[in-house]
């Protein structure tokens, strides 16, 4: 019997911090193992880490809210650069060259960001039902595509069945861009400065960062 593959294990990135301190934030890493959150420093920086697993974490709520947790545990003390979700670097040697290639730029925007948090939002539909169905009394084509598709025996149907889906997909794809624009929209107007990041999966609506002031 063949044994498992083992999984190698990296340094997953939360945040940069302006400080040079040895900081353990608790045993809050991502992944559920109860890994300690700590940081790899450069001069007077720092990258907020915990160890993990090298692995594509999904996009779901689980991972969101612990990738979160830990950003919000750092912001109480300090101002922070969010690192993308699901960033994994091999070892403490590739951070800290990250750190000293790119320090004077992250000591700037860490200047910059002083007195101001960024927020993320990630806006999803719930119910996916409701809104093929808004879709259908929002495109009279794709249901009058889909009622003749109901009307005719199953053999005769391949064709049409992957016209529909395509013209569902471009729907969706323009609902979503009408939504998340009118969300971006009115954010907007309370924001320094903001960031759209690539959606994922059919219910994911709008996925953005905004720089907000820290009173607000």
């Amino acid at each position: 019997m063949e044994k498992a593959e083992r999984i190698a294990e990296g340094i997953y990135l939360y945040c940069i911090i302006g400080t040079d301190e040895a900081i353990n934030f608790g045993d809050i890493g991502i992944g559920g193992r109860g890994d300690a959150v700590t940081t790899i420093g450069y001069e007077a920086i720092s990258c907020v880490i915990s160890k993990t697993p090298v692995i594509k974490y999904t996009l779901n709520r689980e991972n969101l809210l612990a990738h979160q947790r830990v950003i919000e545990r750092v912001m109480k003390d300090w101002t922070v650069l969010p690192v993308r979700f699901s960033t994994i670097a091999d070892s403490i040697e590739d951070i800290r060259g990250v750190l000293r290639k790119r320090y004077e730029e992250f000591k700037n925007l860490l200047r910059d960001m002083d007195n101001k948090i960024e927020l993320g939002i990630k806006a999803l539909w719930k119910d996916m039902d409701r809104v093929f169905q808004e879709m259908l009394q929002e495109d009279e084509e794709i249901k009058r595509l889909r009622d003749r598709i109901a009307a005719m025996p199953p053999a005769k149907t391949y064709g049409d069945k992957i016209n529909l889906g395509r013209m569902v997909q471009a729907g969706l794809k323009r609902k979503k861009e009408a939504e998340a624009d009118k969300m971006m929209n009115s954010l907007k107007t309370i924001s320094a400065d903001t960031r759209v990041n690539q959606v994922y999966g059919d219910n994911m609506v709008l996925n953005a960062a905004f720089l907000v002031g820290g009173d607000r």
